[in-house]
């Protein structure tokens, strides 16, 4: 539907000559001389790609719907991951790589959110930490409690971090699902 870039918001998706893009931010700017304008940073829904782009105020544009749900992921099917639907029990599948390079945090039953347009699901968002056990670290050195170094860790899904000198095997550590940093120890 078209409207006009008085109407952009945090999170709206605009149609650009044929490609979906998230508003990740936007600011309504009205300069002493000259007309406003609206400056955007808006990121390619398939993508991922981040610009920054400025609309004249008042131009129209094409606004999409997206509809986010919450998706439970189950299994990992060839070159799909299958998530289930928590209320209407139907499977979902969503091509590897719309996870990208977060598949190596996905864990059984971790709820996700996954965004589809015209029922073509387009983005997976895992939450931001994620809780997995190190299955693999070197031994740690007694007396080593501080932010002294960091060592090699595999946790269960597979996946190298680095974490602190005093993390063994069989700890559950918190994991930034973003950059894949250590965030903490779970109690």
């Amino acid at each position: 539907m078209a409207q006009t870039t008085n109407d952009i918001k945090n999170g709206s998706v605009l149609n650009l000559d044929g490609q979906l893009w998230t508003v990740m931010k936007f600011q309504h700017v009205k300069p002493g001389k000259g007309p406003a304008f609206v400056r955007t940073t808006i990121k390619n829904v398939l993508s991922g790609k981040i610009v920054d782009k400025t609309f004249n105020a008042g131009m129209k544009v094409d606004f999409e719907t997206v509809d986010n749900r919450n998706l439970q992921y189950s299994y990992e099917d060839g070159d799909n991951f299958v998530f289930m639907d928590m209320e209407t029990y139907d499977q979902i599948y969503v091509p590897k790589t719309l996870v990208g390079d977060k598949a190596k945090f996905l864990l059984e039953g971790t709820d996700c959110v996954v965004s589809f347009h015209d029922g073509t699901p387009l983005n997976v968002d895992l939450p931001g930490n994620v809780v997995l056990t190190v299955t693999h670290t070197e031994p740690g050195l007694q007396g080593n409690r501080s932010s002294a170094g960091t060592k090699p860790a595999t946790v269960e899904t597979g996946a190298e971090i680095q974490v602190p000198l005093f993390i063994n095997e069989g700890d559950r550590v918190k994991i930034n699902t973003e950059d894949g940093s250590y965030t903490g120890r779970e109690n």
